[in-house]
């Protein structure tokens, strides 16, 4: 079974850079594809971005292409979330999960073994 840890997250300037890290256990990691997601409270969890096992396929939703950047570490026991040129609307609990379909799947339901999450804040 995969557990997910995310951490990177904080309080940063409106047009400021944040990286957040998804850490996972076990040896499978590889063959799955991840995504990261983010809630506010009171809202619905929102898809963010995607990446396939292998890397070589992403998909972000509107709101944050070209600012935005998912990728994975040399080992694929690490997704990460690039953030850049942040806005305040970015502020939010993100999480990382397990793709069970594959990127082009962005509802919650195709995604499994959330991690905890970790506050992002971008001030105005």
């Amino acid at each position: 079974q995969v557990q997910l840890v995310e951490s990177g997250g904080g309080l940063v300037q409106a047009g400021g850079s944040l990286r957040l890290s998804c850490a996972a256990s076990g040896r499978t990691f590889s063959i799955y594809g991840m995504g990261w997601f983010r809630q506010n409270p009171g809202k619905e969890r929102k898809f963010v971005a995607a990446i396939s096992p292998s890397g070589e396929i992403t998909n972000y939703t509107d709101s944050v292409k070209g600012r935005f950047t998912i990728s994975r570490a040399h080992g694929k026991n690490t997704v990460y979330l690039q953030m850049n040129s942040l806005k305040p609307e970015d502020t939010a609990i993100y999480y990382c999960a397990i793709s069970k379909r594959g990127p082009a799947y962005t509802s919650p339901g195709d995604f499994g073994s959330w991690g905890q999450g970790t506050q992002v804040t971008v001030s105005s």
